[in-house]
C-alpha cells in the first residue's frame, strides 16, 4: 500500500489521535534546533561567553541521555498515554520557566528540565502513533518521520521571528504551543495497551552486551559529536543576525527532511545500508572541513548541506540500531540513545571550549576526525552489523505489537 494514499489508512486519513501526537512532536522537536539562531543573543543579554551559552545543549542532552534509561520504565508502567503528558507538562514548565532566567546559569539548568520532558515524550511518540494509526505502521512511520523533519526545519525558523524581538520570546512561545498539544492530547488521544513485560531502568544497558548494537552505538556517539559541532557552534561562526541565521537552519532541516524521508531509503534499496553511511559519514567530514576553513559564503553553504548527510545518517542509524540485535526495540532503541546522545551533550561544550584553547577551525577538525571514526566504525564492524532485520521481524512483532516500534533516535 502506498502511505500517501489519500484512501482508508493512508497517510493523510489518520485518525484525530494519531494528528494530535504528531502535532505535539512537530513542536518537540522544533525545541531541538530552537535556540540555534538565538545562541548570540542570549549571550550578549545575559553577559555570557559562547562555551557557557553552549551548555544549553549540553545540560538538555545529558538529560536526554540519563531519561532514556527511565523513560521505558516509565512508560511500561503508567502507559503511553499519560507519559506523553507528563513529558508534555515538563516541557510547559521549564520552557517557560527559560524564558524568565536571569542567569546563564538558570537558563542551562531550566533546559535540563525540559530536556526530561522532552526524552518522555518524544520516546513514546512514535510507540502512540504507530498503535493508533489507520492501515498499519508505514504511514505511521512516514508521519512520524515527516513531523520530526518539519520540527528540526521549523524550530530555528520559529527562533529567529520570535527570538528577533526578544531571546525569551522562544522559550515562551514553545511553552504554549506545547500546551496546545497537551490540550489535544487530553481530548483526543485514548489510553494505549501497555507492554506485556514491564521495563527495568537496567534493559537497556544490557541490551548493549550484543556486538552488533554496541557498535552502532559507538559509530553513532562518534557522528553525534559532528552533527552537534555544526548545530550548536556554527551560529558563533556564521555570526548572523536571528533571521537569517534562522534562514539558513531552516534550509539546513528541510534538507535533512526530504534526504532522511524520501532519499536515503532509496539509496538503501540501491546500494546497501553500509555503504550510504560510510559514504555519508566521510562527505559529511569534507564538508565540516570546508565549513571551517572556508569563507563565510562557503560556511553558509556547506551549513545547509550538512543537512544531507545528516538526514542520510539519521536513517540508516535508526534501522541499525533496531534490526541489529535480537532485544526488543524500545529496549535497544534505549539503549542505543543512552550512548548516542552523550555526544550531543558533549560537542556544544567541547567545541567552542576547543576554540578558546586553539583558534576556530580546530573545532570543525575535530569534528571532521569524529565522523571519519564513525565511519571507521561502520567498516570494521561490518561483520556484527549486518545482521538481517527481516531474521527478527516475527519476534520483534510478538514483543511490540508492531512491525517496525521505535523511539525517537533522530535529531535525531
Amino acid at each position: 500500500m502506498d502511505p500517501f494514499d489519500a484512501g482508508a489508512g493512508g497517510l493523510l486519513r489518520q485518525p484525530k489521535a494519531v494528528w494530535a501526537t504528531a502535532g505535539a512532536s512537530v513542536v518537540a522537536f522544533m525545541g531541538i534546533g530552537l535556540v540555534d539562531p538565538i545562541l548570540p543573543s542570549i549571550a550578549q543579554g545575559l553577559h555570557a561567553t559562547a562555551s557557557q551559552v553552549s551548555l544549553l545543549f549540553t545540560s538538555y542532552f545529558l538529560i536526554t541521555a540519563v531519561a532514556m534509561l527511565l523513560t521505558g520504565f516509565v512508560s511500561s508502567r503508567i502507559g503511553g498515554r499519560k507519559t506523553l503528558l507528563l513529558g508534555l507538562a515538563f516541557v510547559v514548565v521549564f520552557a517557560g520557566l527559560a524564558g524568565t532566567s536571569g542567569t546563564v546559569g538558570q537558563l542551562v539548568g531550566f533546559r535540563a528540565g525540559w530536556g526530561l520532558g522532552n526524552a518522555l515524550f518524544v520516546s513514546t511518540a512514535l510507540a502512540v502513533i504507530v498503535g493508533a494509526a489507520a492501515g498499519g505502521s508505514a504511514a505511521a512511520i512516514l508521519l512520524y518521520e515527516s513531523a520530526l523533519g518539519l520540527g528540526m526545519a521549523c524550530g530555528p525558523l520559529l527562533g529567529a521571528v520570535l527570538g528577533n524581538v526578544s531571546w525569551r520570546y522562544p522559550f515562551f512561545g514553545t511553552a504554549t504551543l506545547m500546551a496546545i498539544g497537551f490540550l489535544c492530547i487530553t481530548a483526543f488521544l485514548k489510553e494505549q495497551p501497555r507492554p506485556a513485560r514491564k521495563t527495568s531502568v537496567l534493559d537497556p544497558l544490557k541490551a548493549l552486551g550484543h556486538g552488533g548494537l554496541a557498535s552502532a552505538a559507538v559509530s553513532a556517539f562518534f557522528y553525534n559529536y559532528t552533527f552537534f559541532t555544526v548545530l550548536a557552534f556554527t551560529p558563533f561562526v556564521l555570526d548572523m543576525t536571528p533571521y537569517r541565521s534562522g534562514a539558513v537552519f531552516f534550509a539546513w532541516g528541510v534538507l535533512l527532511a526530504v534526504f532522511s524521508v524520501i532519499v536515503a531509503p532509496r539509496m538503501q534499496a540501491r546500494f546497501g545500508s553500509l555503504k550510504v553511511l560510510g559514504g555519508s559519514l566521510v562527505l559529511l567530514a569534507a564538508d565540516v572541513l570546508v565549513l571551517g576553513y572556508g569563507g563565510h559564503t562557503a560556511a553558509i553553504v556547506c551549513t545547509i548541506l550538512s543537512g544531507a548527510f545528516i538526514g542520510v545518517n539519521n536513517t540508516v542509524y535508526t534501522e541499525l540500531a533496531l534490526g541489529v540485535s535480537d532485544a526488543p526495540r524500545p529496549v535497544a532503541s534505549a539503549g542505543y540513545n543512552f550512548v548516542r546522545w552523550f555526544a550531543a551533550a558533549a560537542a556544544p561544550y567541547f567545541a567552542p571550549k576547543i576554540e578558546e584553547w586553539t583558534d576556530l577551525h580546530i573545532p570543525f577538525v575535530v569534528a571532521a576526525v569524529t565522523a571519519v571514526l564513525g565511519a571507521l566504525v561502520v567498516v570494521v564492524r561490518r561483520k556484527a552489523l549486518t545482521r538481517e532485520a527481516e531474521e527478527l521481524e516475527p519476534k520483534h512483532a510478538a514483543e511490540d505489537g508492531v512491525g517496525l516500534f521505535a523511539d525517537a533516535d533522530r535529531p535525531n
